[in-house]
C-alpha cells in the first residue's frame, strides 16, 4: 500500500458521519473543532435526520453531499460502520479516519469485524486511521485542520506526533501546550488496522512541515520494517519514542543464558538504537527532549561551555556534562581577552565561566555573544540564579534576543527561579529551552550530540561469509530424526566451526581407552565435558573437568565423571565425553542468539563464564548485524577495557571477535528457526588475543526447522533453488 496519506493529512473537503447536534458527544465535538480551527475546507455533517448541524446543512446519507469529499471521520455505532465504509466507497472517498471504538479491543467478534473492515479499505484502495483512534490534526496554515476531540486547540509547531493511545495522545497534546511546544501534524493511530507508526514515518520522511518525531508506542507491528524506515529518517530528522511495556512481567522462561538476560525490552531498545531513535522512559524525558530539539540545531561536536552566575551550579552543570561523555570546551585565548575586557576582575573566564552573582542583564548578553562566537565551542549552557534587582523573565528575554542573531549553536537556559517564570515562558515565543536544572540541560545536549553521531555514523554493510551451509543442515536434520531441539554440545560446536567460527580442537570420546586416544592425540593440558542429550548446564552438576595434565590423570577424572552422573541419575542421557584442547585465557565473554517472537533473532555480546547472568555485562542488537553494529556491540560493554588488554595483558584481536559476532549473525539469518544459541565462553586466547568457542549449545524451534528444512519437489534441501 501507498504511504500517501494527504487524503487523510491535507483534505480538501471533510465528511464528518454520525455527526450529532447532541452535545458532549463526538459527533458534536468533532464539527466543533473543526470550526472553531477554522478549516480551510468544506466539512458536510453526515446524520441520518438531516437538519442543520454546527450552521451547516446536514446529509442524510454520504452520498447526498454534492461536492467531493477527500476524508470522512466516522463516528457511527460499531455495528454501522462496514455498511459506512461501501457507502464512501460508492462516493469516492479515498481517506477514512474511524474514531469508533467496538473493534479488536473488545475481542473475537471484534477482531473479525475489524478484519472485515481492513478487507474492504484494502478492495477499495483506500487508507484508514484507527479504528478506535482519538482523531488527526494537521496545523498548517493552509490546512487548519483538527480531526479529533482533544481538550485543547492544538499550537502550530515542528513536530510530527503518532500515538498508539487515544486518550493518552490527547493529554499529551493539551500538556504540549503548556510546554509551548506545538506541533505540525498529528495522527492517532488506535488498533492500526491500516495506518501504524511506520506508515506516519514514511509519509513524514519528506514532508518539510515536519521536523521531529514523537512517537508513543505499545507495540511495532513489523520491526524489519520499522528498522528499515526508521533508519534512514533518523538521518534526516530526530526520531523520539516512549515505548511502553518495559517490566519482564509473562516473560517466557528461556534455558540458556542468553534467553534469561533477553527480553521484548531489551529487544526493542535495541531496535530502536540500531534505527538512530532517542528512546525516552518518561513523558517528563519525551517533552524535555522535544523541546531541546524544537529550539536547537544540531552541534558540530561534543564541546560545551557552561556561563553561570553562580559557582555551584557551574560545578554540578560541568559534572552532569562530563557524565554524559561530552567534553568541556577550551575557551580560546582571544574569548578570554574579549571576556575581561568588560567582565569584573573577580569573574572566571576559565569553562565554566562564572560572571559572578551580581551580573548584569547586559553582560549575560556579551558574554553569551562573545562565547557562541568562540570556534572551540559547540554548544553552551547558561545558568541564572535570582539575584537582587534583576527580573528572570527579563534575562531570559535579553538571552533569546542573543540567540535570534546567533542561531548556530545549541543554547540552553538553566533558571533556578520560581514556577511563575515558566509559565510566563509558555506564553511567549521562544527560541531556547529553558529548564530549571542543570543535569535536564545537559542531557538535552547529550540527546543533540547522540543525534549528531547518528547521522555521521556509517551506514555499515552486512558482510556475506563462505560457508558450510549443507553441514550445518545435515547437523540439525540428525537431531531432529531423533526428535530433539536441542543439539549437543558437539553437534553445536560442529556448526559453529561450519560457519567458520574458531573453536577449540576437540574429539568426543565413548569409552576410557577413546579418551586416551583423543587426549594423547591433542596434547596435554586437555579438558573434558560431557555430552548429553537431556543435561545442557554441565557446570552445575560437575560435568567439566579443566586442566587436565596426563594420560593418567585423564582415566581418573574419566572414571569419577562417571561416578558422579551415575549418583545424580544423569548417565542415561550421556552421549559421551568431549577432550579439548585446554586454552589459556584469562578473559571470557559471551557470544548468543535469543529469539523474540515479535522481533525475531537478538545477538548478544558480554562478560561471560560463570557470572554472565550475575554481573550482566552484555548488549544486544537485532540480526542481522552490520559490521558497525558488531562494533559498536564490543565497545560498548564495560568489560571492552579488558579486551584493549588492562594491567598488561594482550590485547584481544577484535577484528576477530567482531567477525565472530557476523558470522553467527549469518549463521541465525540462514537458518531463521534457531531459537537460542550460548559461545560461553568464548575465551580470549593468553598467546594469540583471538576469541576462542570453548563450548556452544544450540536449540531449534522444531516445527519450524522441520518444515524449513523440506522442500516440495522433496530435494529436502534448505538451498533449493527449485522455485517451490
Amino acid at each position: 500500500m501507498s504511504s500517501n496519506l494527504d487524503k487523510i493529512m491535507k483534505p480538501k473537503a471533510i465528511a464528518v458521519i454520525g455527526a450529532s447536534t447532541k452535545e458532549h458527544t463526538i459527533g458534536s465535538d468533532i464539527m466543533k473543532r473543526l470550526q472553531e480551527y477554522k478549516f480551510n475546507g468544506k466539512i458536510y455533517p453526515v446524520n441520518p435526520k438531516g437538519g442543520i448541524i454546527e450552521g451547516l446543512q446536514a446529509y442524510t446519507n454520504v452520498n447526498e453531499i454534492p461536492g467531493e469529499v477527500d476524508l470522512a471521520i466516522i463516528v457511527v455505532n460499531a455495528k454501522f460502520v462496514l455498511d459506512t465504509i461501501d457507502q464512501c466507497h460508492q462516493k469516492g472517498i479515498k481517506g477514512l479516519c474511524i474514531i469508533t471504538a467496538g473493534f479488536k479491543e473488545t475481542g473475537k467478534e471484534g477482531a473479525e469485524a475489524e478484519k472485515q473492515l481492513l478487507e474492504k479499505v484494502r478492495e477499495y484502495g483506500m487508507r484508514c486511521v484507527g479504528p478506535n483512534c482519538l482523531g488527526v490534526v494537521n496545523t498548517h496554515p493552509d490546512i487548519r485542520m483538527d480531526g479529533c476531540f482533544a481538550e485543547s486547540l492544538p499550537e502550530r509547531g515542528n513536530i510530527g506526533f503518532v500515538s498508539q493511545s487515544g486518550a493518552l495522545g490527547g493529554g499529551i497534546l493539551n500538556i504540549l501546550k503548556d510546554l509551548n511546544l506545538g506541533f505540525a501534524q498529528f495522527i492517532s493511530i488506535g488498533n492500526q488496522a491500516d495506518v501504524n507508526a511506520e506508515t506516519a514515518l514514511e509519509y513524514w520522511e519528506n514532508e518539510p512541515d515536519v521536523e521531529q518525531i514523537l512517537l508513543y508506542m505499545e507495540s511495532i507491528q513489523n520491526p524489519a520494517n520499522f528498522r528499515k524506515l526508521a533508519s534512514r529518517i533518523t538521518k534526516k530528522k530526530p526520531i523520539l519514542a516512549l515505548k511502553a511495556g518495559r517490566s519482564a512481567a509473562g516473560a517466557s522462561a528461556a534455558s540458556s543464558h542468553t534467553g534469561s538476560l533477553a527480553g521484548a525490552d531489551k529487544a526493542a531498545a535495541a531496535l530502536l538504537h540500531q534505527s538512530g531513535v532517542i528512546r525516552e522512559f518518561s513523558l517528563q524525558n519525551l517533552f524535555e527532549t522535544a523541546k531541546v530539539f524544537a529550539n536547537c540545531p544540531i552541534p558540530k561536536g561534543d564541546r560545551v561551555a557552561i556561563i553561570t552566575n553562580s559557582g555551584g551550579p557551574g560545578i554540578m552543570a560541568t559534572d552532569a556534562v562530563c557524565e554524559y561523555g561530552m567534553q568541556m570546551a577550551k575557551i580560546s585565548d582571544a574569548t578570554k581577552e574579549k571576556l575581561r575586557s568588560f567582565l569584573p576582575s573577580a569573574a572566571s573566564v576559565k569553562n565554566p565561566i562564572d560572571m559572578i552573582a551580581s551580573a548584569p542583564i547586559e553582560h549575560y548578553k556579551q558574554t553569551l555573544e562573545t562565547v557562541i562566537a568562540d570556534e572551540n565551542v559547540d554548544m553552551i549552557i547558561t545558568i541564572y540564579l535570582p539575584f537582587l534587582g534583576l527580573k528572570d523573565i527579563d534575562v531570559a528575554k535579553a538571552l533569546m534576543e542573543i540567540k535570534a542573531e546567533h542561531p548556530e549553536k545549541p543554547v540552553i537556559g538553566v533558571f533556578m527561579t520560581k514556577n511563575e517564570f515558566f509559565t510566563k515562558l509558555s506564553d511567549m515565543k521562544v527560541n531556547m529551552p529553558f529548564f530549571m536544572y542543570a543535569d535536564q540541560a545537559a542531557d538535552g545536549l547529550n540527546r543533540l550530540n547522540q543525534q549528531r553521531l547518528w547521522i555521521e555514523r556509517p551506514e555499515g554493510k552486512i558482510p556475506c561469509y563462505d560457508v558450510d551451509r549443507a553441514k550445518v543442515e545435515k547437523i540439525i536434520k540428525g537431531s531432529l530424526a531423533e526428535g530433539r531441539a536441542q543439539l549437543t554440545t558437539l553437534e553445536s560446536i560442529d556448526v559453529l566451526q561450519a560457519y567458520g567460527i574458531r573453536a577449540c580442537k576437540y574429539g568426543l570420546a565413548t569409552n576410557e581407552e577413546e579418551v586416551v586416544e583423543l587426549g594423547n592425540s591433542i596434547g596435554y593440558p586437555v579438558v573434558m565435558k560431557m555430552t548429553s542429550k537431556t543435561t545442557s548446564h554441565k557446570t552445575d552438576v560437575g560435568g567439566v573437568v579443566v586442566n587436565i595434565k596426563s594420560e593418567e590423570q585423564l582415566r581418573k577424572e574419566y572414571k569419577g565423571l562417571l561416578e558422579r552422573l551415575e549418583a545424580k541419575g544423569l548417565l542415561e542421557g550421556l552421549e559421551g565425553v568431549i577432550i579439548q584442547e585446554m586454552v589459556k585465557g584469562n578473559r571470557e565473554m559471551v557470544c548468543g542468539i535469543a529469539t523474540d517472537p515479535q522481533y525475531g533473532p537478538m545477538m548478544m555480546f558480554g562478560l561471560g563464564g560463570v557470572f554472565v547472568e550475575v554481573m550482566k555485562d552484555v548488549t544486544f542488537r537485532i540480526a542481522p548485524l552490520t559490521d558497525v553494529d558488531a562494533e559498536e556491540m564490543i565497545k560498548s560493554v564495560k568489560a571492552y577495557k579488558l579486551l584493549e588488554g588492562a594491567r598488561g595483558t594482550k590485547p584481544a584481536q577484535l577484528d576477530q571477535i567482531k567477525e565472530t559476532l557476523l558470522r553467527l549473525s549469518q549463521l541465525v539469518n540462514d537458518f531463521k528457526f534457531i531459537d537460542e544459541l550460548d559461545i560461553n565462553p568464548l575465551l580470549i586466547s593468553e598467546a594469540t588475543g583471538e576469541g576462542i568457542a570453548v563450548d556452544g549449545r544450540i536449540k531449534v524451534r522444531m516445527e519450524e526447522a522441520k518444515e524449513a528444512l523440506g522442500c516440495s519437489c522433496g530435494c529436502g534441501s534448505v538451498t533449493c533453488s527449485c522455485g517451490h
